[in-house]
């Protein structure tokens, strides 16, 4: 049973995650607040990204990052803080957490890191600079440690579109709203958390040993057709 340590796991998409892997997994869930999940299985930390020390742990085969915001504003509107912010929760988190388990990762079997982009580094979405420049970081962050890191850890990140959780929920905020959302869509849908995590415990998985350095658009076709 693999050991998969989550960071930001107690709410939507990193929820998702850990009730699709943590049948056949040991997790351990970082995040600022506790559920009342109960598994044999899991274990919660309380832990703040931006203002707590990593806690050790004794062994690791994959290390889930996502944490992220959705801080949409004009750039006339946006504060330097702002940037900063989203750059230390989305990329510098990331770094912090990698370079806190790597050596615990490299004495895996079937070592594993997955994180978070979003269809924003891909298209040009008004209000989305902030966001848009700190989860290109991460585009970044995936590509170069994917090929430093070869072969013994293998890295990859899902770029969704818009996922039906709280923290889109300001976006999606009345029925019209999401038929829009919907529309803008060429597969006519939005996405859930369950099948992100789906994808999730794909890319961890031994069956995609050959995969790494991918950014895995999961776009509902918003990126990959015309409209």
């Amino acid at each position: 049973m693999g050991k998969v340590l989550i960071i930001g796991g107690t709410r939507g998409i990193g929820k998702a995650i850990v009730s699709e892997v943590i049948e056949n997994h040991e997790v351990v869930c970082l995040s600022r607040n506790a559920n009342d999940y109960t598994h044999n299985n899991y274990k919660h930390i309380k832990f703040d990204v931006l203002n707590d020390e990593l806690p050790e742990i004794e062994s690791l085969d994959t290390l889930i990052y996502c944490p992220g915001t959705i801080n949409l504003k004009p750039i006339s509107s946006l504060t330097l803080d702002d940037f900063r912010c989203d750059f230390e929760l989305n990329v510098i988190g990331a770094v912090k957490a990698i370079k806190k388990y790597l050596n615990l990762l490299k004495k895996s079997e079937n070592p594993s890191i997955l994180m978070f982009s979003t269809v924003a580094t891909k298209l040009g979405m008004p209000y989305h600079s902030s966001v848009s420049v700190s989860k290109s970081g991460i585009d970044g962050l995936v590509k170069t440690l994917g090929a430093e890191l070869a072969p013994k850890i293998r890295i990859n990140a899902i770029a969704p579109t818009i996922t039906n959780t709280d923290l889109a929920s300001k976006i999606l905020r009345n029925e019209k709203v999401i038929e829009n959302m919907i529309e803008r869509h060429p597969l006519k849908k939005i996405l859930s958390p369950e099948e992100i995590a789906k994808m999730a415990s794909y890319l961890i998985s031994k069956n995609s040993s050959s995969i790494s350095g991918q950014i895995f658009n999961m776009d509902a076709g918003i990126v990959s057709f015309k409209s």
